[in-house]
C-alpha cells in the first residue's frame, strides 16, 4: 500500500482552492445583483449574461483537459497551466467589475459579458489541470479522500472569506466603486491561491501514465462509456445546479426578504463555518462507511437545511441562519466525497488501459460542474423574472410579494428537490475500494 502524502504536499495542493473558491463564489454571489441592482439590467438578460460564458466553458473544459494531458514539461504536465491560467484569471477578474461608467446599459452589459468570457476561459485552463492532479499525485483510495478533505477545508475557508468580505467591501465603499474595489481585492486572493498551488506542488509525487491515444472525440467517447463516472457526474451536476441557485439567492434573501444590514455576510458565515469544523469528520466518516454512503448522508443533510429556509418570510432571522448552517454541514460532505470519487474513476480507467485520461475525465467533470453552477444563477434569474422582480440602478426598488416568494423558493424548495433527485443516480454508482484494488492487481 502506498504511504501517506506529506502534509506539505496536502496543504500545497489544497491552496489552489483559494483560487477556485474565490472565483466559484464571488461571481455567483455578486454578479447577478451587480447587473440587476447596480447596472439596471433586467433579470432575464442578466441571467443570460451570467450563463453564456459558463456555457462556453462546458465546451472548452474537455479541450483544456486534453491539452494538459499532452503537455510535456519538466515541472509536470499540469503545473505550468496553474500559472498560465491562474494569473490570467486574476487580471481579468479585476477588470470584470471595473467597467467605465458611460451611462449606457448596453456598454455595461457588453463589458461584463466580454470580461466574464475571458475569466471563464482562463479559469478552464487553471481548474481542469488542478482538479486532474490528485489522480497522479497518489494511487491510494483513502489518501485521495484525505487529500480532498484538506482541499475542501481550504475551499470552505475561502468561500467564507470571499463570500463574507465581498459584500462588506462593496457596501463600505458604495456604488459602482464598491464593486470595483471588491473586484480588485478578490483578484488578489485568486492570485495568492494560484501561486500557492504552483509552489506547494513542486515536490508532489507524480505517477507517470501515457496520454491516451486518438483524438479528443475518441477520448470523450471512452470517458462517456465509463458508467460509474457518468452516474457520479450526473449527481454532482444536479447538486452544482442547486448550489448555484442558492448562491445566487443569498444577496436577494438577505436584502429583500430578511431586510437586515450585513445579513449576506451572516448567511455566508453560517453556511461555511460548519464546513471548516466538520470537513475532517466527513473524511473520517467516509473512511468508515464508504464514500458513496457518506455522499448520500451529506446530501440529505444539505436538502434538509434548504427546506428549513422555506420559512424565511415568516420566521425570525435566526431560524434562517440555523437552517443555512445545516446546509453548510451537508455541503462540506457533498464536496469532499465526489471530489475524492472523481480521481478514483480516472485512476481505475488508467490502470485498466495504461493510458492517462485524467485530464479528459476532469475536463468533462468541470464542464458539468460549470454548467450546473452557471444554470443555477440562470434558473434563479428566471424565477425572479417570473416573480416580477424590479431591477434598478440604486438597489432600492420595492419588490412585490410575488418576487419575494420567488426568492424564497429559489433558495429553498428548488435546490432541495434538485439535491434529492440527484440521489437516484448516486444510488446506482458501484465503484468501491475493493474494485479498485482488483483493477490494480
Amino acid at each position: 500500500m502506498p504511504g501517506p502524502l506529506p502534509r506539505s504536499v496536502r496543504f500545497g495542493y489544497a491552496t489552489g482552492s483559494v483560487a477556485t473558491g474565490a472565483f466559484g463564489t464571488v461571481p455567483g454571489l455578486m454578479l447577478l445583483p451587480f447587473l440587476t441592482d447596480s447596472l439596471g439590467i433586467a433579470a432575464i438578460w442578466a441571467g443570460c449574461i451570467v450563463f453564456a460564458p459558463k456555457a462556453w466553458d462546458v465546451v472548452l473544459n474537455p479541450v483544456a483537459g486534453r491539452i494538459s494531458d499532452r503537455t510535456i514539461d519538466p515541472r509536470g504536465s499540469r503545473r505550468p497551466w496553474l500559472l498560465r491560467g491562474g494569473i490570467s484569471l486574476a487580471v481579468l477578474f479585476a477588470l470584470l467589475f471595473a467597467g467605465p461608467d458611460v451611462g449606457s446599459r448596453w456598454v455595461d452589459a457588453a463589458w461584463v459579458l466580454v470580461c466574464f468570457l475571458g475569466c471563464a476561459t482562463a479559469y478552464a485552463f487553471f481548474q481542469v489541470p488542478y482538479v486532474a492532479m490528485p489522480a497522479e499525485i497518489t494511487d491510494s483510495y483513502d489518501e485521495r479522500t484525505r487529500l480532498m478533505s484538506w482541499r475542501v477545508a481550504i475551499l470552505a475557508f475561502t468561500i467564507m472569506l470571499a463570500g463574507a468580505t465581498a459584500p462588506l467591501i462593496r457596501d463600505a465603499v458604495g456604488g459602482r466603486d464598491g464593486y470595483r474595489v471588491m473586484g480588485v481585492a478578490m483578484a488578489v486572493i485568486i492570485l495568492a491561491g494560484v501561486i500557492g498551488a504552483y509552489a506547494g506542488t513542486r515536490s508532489a509525487p507524480h505517477l507517470e501514465v501515457q496520454p491516451g491515444a486518438g483524438t479528443l472525440r475518441d477520448q470523450l467517447r471512452i470517458v462517456g462509456g465509463a458508467r460509474d463516472f457518468r452516474l457520479l457526474l450526473t449527481t454532482f451536476v444536479l447538486q452544482a445546479l442547486a448550489t448555484g441557485c442558492m448562491l445566487a439567492g443569498v444577496d436577494y434573501l438577505a436584502g429583500d426578504v430578511l431586510g437586515r444590514s450585513g445579513a449576506a455576510t451572516i448567511l455566508f458565515v453560517c453556511f461555511v463555518g460548519p464546513a471548516l469544523l466538520l470537513t475532517p469528520l466527513w473524511a473520517r466518516f467516509g473512511t468508515r462507511v464508504g464514500k458513496k454512503q457518506g455522499y448520500v448522508v451529506a446530501s440529505l443533510v444539505l436538502a434538509t437545511g434548504a427546506v428549513g429556509t422555506l420559512a424565511a418570510r415568516e420566521a425570525p432571522a435566526w431560524v434562517v441562519f440555523v437552517a443555512t448552517g445545516l446546509i453548510g454541514v451537508g455541503y462540506a460532505g457533498a464536496q469532499v466525497f465526489p471530489m475524492a470519487m472523481l480521481p478514483d474513476a480516472a485512476a481505475a480507467d488508467a490502470r485498466r488501459t495504461g493510458e492517462n485520461r485524467a485530464g479528459v475525465f476532469t475536463g468533462v467533470w468541470t464542464a458539468g460542474e460549470t454548467l450546473g453552477l452557471a444554470l443555477g444563477p440562470g434558473l434563479f434569474a428566471l424565477l425572479l423574472a417570473v416573480g416580477g422582480y424590479r431591477s434598478s440602478t440604486d438597489g432600492d426598488a420595492v419588490q412585490p410579494d410575488s418576487a419575494l416568494n420567488a426568492i424564497v423558493l429559489g433558495f429553498s424548495v428548488v435546490p432541495a428537490v434538485l439535491v434529492l433527485g440527484s440521489l437516484w443516480w448516486l444510488a446506482r454508482y458501484s465503484l468501491t475500494a475493493k474494485e479498485l484494488e482488483e483493477v490494480s492487481g
